[in-house]
């Protein structure tokens, strides 16, 4: 496993959280950015009040990758933030340490999936790099 990763598995999953005490998903990638790369990402806390609304995230999720520095891509790096429909909504992150297993927070902590996990693989709608990670 990359050196990497071990440092954030275990963290608890706690809605909002955005820090090393606990994450959301998005929390999570976005604790990742700032940490591997000294890139800031804003917060988002004041947009949706918990996890369960997910099409408020899905919105959220969408507009930043319509106007921020994300781009759509096809082939899966460390870092990359990929997108996962839940209840219906592209509304959960996780974040590529290789081309077959994600870092994400989901139920009580953060914790490494296989990207070929059916309950994954189907639910996967896209593949975003961020700008500053494009080789």
């Amino acid at each position: 496993m990359s050196a990497w990763v071990s440092e954030y598995v275990g963290i608890p999953r706690v809605e909002l959280g955005r820090d090393w005490s606990g994450v959301d998903c998005y929390g999570l990638a976005r604790l990742i950015m700032a940490e591997e790369h000294g890139i800031e990402l804003p917060s988002y806390t004041g947009d949706y009040a918990c996890g369960a609304e997910r099409v408020e995230l899905a919105q959220l999720i969408q507009g930043a990758a319509r106007v921020g520095p994300w781009h759509r891509v096809d082939d899966i790096q460390p870092f990359d933030w990929l997108l996962f429909r839940m209840q219906g909504h592209a509304s959960h992150i996780g974040v590529a340490i290789d081309p077959g297993r994600m870092l994400h927070a989901h139920v009580h902590r953060v914790s490494v999936a296989r990207l070929d996990d059916p309950s994954w693989r189907s639910r996967r709608v896209g593949i975003w790099r961020h700008a500053e990670l494009m080789t």
